[in-house]
């Protein structure tokens, strides 16, 4: 029994690359940048593999639990924190080529945030470089909200919310107060659009909105657009950065298991 059980800490150690070590929960928390007590909620939620325990029911840590806390910190700065927990609980327990799908699927997820922030930029630039040789709008020169809708792709209740949120105001005309959207209307609706199309909320909309006066201060719009690809490719990094850390956890053994039943 003695015999099994030091060879499966060699096997390990051999698996790793390097003698394995163990440390404290201490010396984790100083290499990680981690509290003692945050890295024990995160063993306990399954962020990090479980640690072995010594007789005296101390924790006993290896390199692969400062590997899995970097890879965490990554996750949690490109796909946010909840994400990050749900993807490092992955996986430990899902099948190997699962386990690699699943994160490609975070790639692929920032990538398309790219091109959904790219397009409402071109969308953008071309609502400016149409208004610039707009003629003078002329009476009746409006659309109503369900031709704007269709013009947007979007539906008219969701018109209405931009207008219940001040994002969008269109004029009211007739007996029934009949929406309908002049130019100037139009083109807000097309700001929003734009915005929303590269993933911003409407309160980060409406931030811009409130100082896009007219089109002249776009740069507003555009500024917005841009800080959100550097966002982006900053987050795109990180993940990079977890990816090879990530790679290593899943071709490395569970370093808990390893003498969890040794005597």
């Amino acid at each position: 029994m003695k015999l099994k059980c030091l060879w499966r800490v060699v096997h390990v150690a051999r698996t790793t690359g390097s003698e394995l070590e163990w440390y404290t929960t201490s010396q984790v928390a100083a290499a990680s940048s981690y509290s003692v007590q945050q890295i024990r909620d995160l063993e306990r939620l399954g962020v990090i593999p479980s640690s072995a325990r010594q007789s005296n029911g101390y924790r006993r840590f290896t390199r692969i639990h400062v590997t899995a806390l970097r890879a965490y910190r990554d996750l949690a700065i490109s796909v946010g924190p909840v994400a990050a927990r749900a993807t490092m609980q992955d996986i430990r327990r899902l099948p190997h080529d699962e386990a690699v799908a699943r994160i490609v699927v975070l790639h692929v997820g920032l990538a398309r945030q790219r091109e959904d922030a790219l397009a409402a930029l071109r969308a953008l630039d071309s609502i400016v470089d149409e208004s610039a040789d707009e003629p003078p709008a002329v009476p009746g020169d409006s659309m109503s909200i369900t031709e704007l809708s269709a013009a947007l792709g979007v539906r008219a209740s969701t018109l209405r919310f931009w207008e219940a949120e001040g994002l969008v105001a269109p004029e009211r005309g007739g007996s029934q107060s009949v929406r309908c959207y002049p130019p100037g209307a139009v083109r807000y609706a097309r700001v929003v659009a734009a915005l929303r199309a590269g993933g911003y909320r409407i309160p980060a909309i409406h931030g811009v909105m409130v100082s896009l006066r007219d089109l002249d201060s776009a740069t507003d719009a555009r500024e917005a657009l841009r800080s959100q690809l550097s966002n982006i490719a900053a987050r795109s990094v990180a993940l990079l950065r977890a990816g090879a850390d990530l790679a290593e956890l899943l071709e490395s053994p569970a370093p808990g298991n390893a003498m969890s039943h040794c005597g």
